[in-house]
């Protein structure tokens, strides 16, 4: 912790939490032992987020080709949502804590839903970290999605197709006042993206680590942090940064 230069922080980082079946079926146990242990580390790393000073943490937890997994644990991974929603509410409200949720959030079950909006709500005013979970979440899905709504104000003349730009295209994207992620770290010593933030990580730097996502710690998080700080980011020319008072629209130009 002594050695982070929080000037330098990523003001955005989001996470692949992979690993969870591995650590359960390692230890000879159902998978969804491995997604409650899993929980744990979560909570560990999103305080450990907001104390160190971290504006936004994205925690990839349920993707659109996850709906294809057994029923069983599927309905394990909702029961396990809604406990932690409604655990860890008080602790978000405490420490300024603001929720939000990201994907095609209507496929999830009604129960799941409601509890979503009610956390959201009852969070909306805290302004300290925006932790946001990618929840029937698909990057391709979320281009399509916002490629059908910008078609729609185009045939609507609400916009010129002329006008479409980055920019302009961003405004479509689920949570499009977010910055772009600065930081991705993904668990489990698997090196792809899995189809997440796919527009956003454009500039994004990567962090792989073996260690599956249940033996994740807060020196785990540490040390991806100092990795980070040890890189020069230029963002395709000459910037080691992004200028700080450019819209995010604009980082996005660099």
């Amino acid at each position: 912790m002594a050695r982070l230069d929080h000037a330098r922080l990523p003001r955005h980082i989001a996470l692949i939490l992979d690993g969870n079946g591995r650590w359960a079926t390692t230890r000879r146990l159902p998978r969804v032992f491995g997604h409650y242990e899993g929980a744990k580390s979560v909570r560990e790393i999103v305080i450990l987020a907001r104390e160190v000073g971290v504006s936004v943490l994205s925690l990839y937890a349920f993707s659109n080709e996850n709906w294809a997994r057994p029923k069983s644990e599927i309905h394990a991974l909702m029961t396990l949502l809604k406990t932690y929603l409604a655990r860890e509410t008080d602790t978000m409200l405490k420490n300024g804590v603001r929720f939000h949720a990201m994907g095609q959030i209507s496929r999830l079950p009604v129960a799941v839903v409601r509890l979503i909006r009610e956390v959201e709500s009852r969070t909306a005013g805290q302004n300290e970290m925006t932790l946001v979970l990618a929840l029937s979440y698909g990057g391709r899905a979320e281009i399509v999605d916002a490629a059908k709504r910008l078609a729609q104000d185009v045939q609507e003349n609400k916009i010129l197709a002329a006008d479409i730009d980055e920019a302009r295209f961003s405004r479509y994207l689920y949570m499009p006042d977010l910055p772009d992620p600065d930081l991705l770290i993904r668990t489990s010593g698997e090196t792809r993206l899995s189809n997440f933030l796919l527009w956003q990580m454009a500039y994004t730097e990567f962090y792989f680590t073996e260690t599956l996502w249940p033996n994740f710690t807060r020196c785990h998080f540490l040390e991806a942090l100092l990795d980070y700080q040890s890189r020069e980011r230029r963002f395709g020319g000459v910037l080691e940064a992004a200028p700080p008072d450019l819209p995010v629209a604009a980082q996005r130009s660099q």
